[in-house]
């Protein structure tokens, strides 16, 4: 493992953040992460200091830019891995869209921390040296884009960040999910996409002023196994024939949406309305793999294959 060499990117959030009168803001750079963090049999670390935010404000053009950056470090034949720093807010968002778009075997681990390292309970140190481990392991390769945080290691596929304190900050609907990839380099003009969470009494015209505002794509975080009010399956027919993607799925966190329901708002309906019902992945990380599919040309029938095969029998 010593002669292990690791690209460790860095983008900010609470691992690098220290607290200030006004909250804590993230200022470490990757050489004060790596000083920080004892490695029994550290391997070479290469940093680059990629950007430094919260990543509840990270753009979706700034999830392309951490995308690029693991893949420019993958074209150099001797790193063995990369590991990026990312805040837990929406990292299995951006570690999503780097599963779905950068094809190499080798280990590429997402970790941050919980606590701000200026704080008795810092676990960024500790998640870092994880993380780092991990890509170094041969035995790793294969696995596709891990989270590492709290003592546990997380696929990305299915991940959502389960708790806003404890360190083992992510759980998984499913621990075996399929791995579609997209094909195509993500362009600089990305697909918009939408998110609603849907409940009693929503009003049905989010829909069509997405539609409006010329939005590519909409997921729909739906209650139960993907069910609405018969008015949303209204707007989605109407989406629909304005050429716009709909993919359903749930806002709750475990199991996979089944259709059953009909009755006008059922996902049954929304299935016939021509929404595309994602069984396993939720809302956060639907909307990354739509955005990179309608980005890179891939139509409504490509979207209903992909989601197809995020099924853990396509695995």
């Amino acid at each position: 493992m010593t002669d292990s060499r690791i690209v460790l990117i860095t983008t900010g959030g609470t691992v690098a953040a220290r607290r200030t009168e006004h909250g804590a803001v993230p200022v470490l750079s990757a050489s004060d992460l790596l000083a920080d963090t004892s490695l029994v049999a550290a391997p070479a670390v290469d940093a680059v200091d990629l950007m430094s935010v919260d990543s509840s404000a990270i753009t979706v053009s700034q999830q392309t830019q951490v995308v690029r950056a693991v893949a420019a470090a993958l074209t150099d034949p001797d790193v063995d891995g990369v590991v990026v720093t990312h805040g837990t807010d929406t990292m299995e968002e951006t570690a999503f869209l780097v599963d779905v778009t950068v094809d190499d075997p080798r280990p590429i681990v997402f970790t941050g921390a919980q606590f701000p390292a200026d704080t008795p309970e810092a676990d960024g140190p500790a998640n870092i040296a994880a993380a780092i481990d991990y890509a170094a392991t041969p035995s790793n390769r294969g696995r596709g884009v891990v989270l590492a945080l709290g003592g546990r290691i997380v696929g990305v596929r299915g991940a959502f960040k389960a708790s806003t304190t404890a360190t083992e900050a992510f759980d998984t609907v499913h621990e075996a999910l399929g791995r579609p990839l997209i094909s195509g380099p993500l362009p600089e003009r990305l697909a918009r996409v939408d998110t609603f969470a849907l409940y009693p009494g929503v009003a049905a015209g989010i829909i069509a002023a997405a539609v409006a505002q010329r939005a590519a794509g909409i997921v729909l975080a739906a209650t139960g196994s993907g069910n609405t009010h018969p008015d949303i399956t209204a707007e989605v027919v109407a989406a629909r024939r304005a050429g716009v993607v709909v993919v359903v799925t749930t806002r709750v966190p475990h199991g996979p949406v089944v259709p059953t329901y009909g009755g006008g708002g059922g996902a049954v309906d929304l299935e016939r309305a021509g929404a595309v019902v994602s069984q396993w992945l939720r809302a956060p990380q639907a909307r990354m793999a739509l955005i990179a599919l309608l980005s890179t040309g891939h139509d409504a029938d490509d979207v209903a294959e992909f989601f197809r095969r995020t099924d853990p029998a396509a695995a």
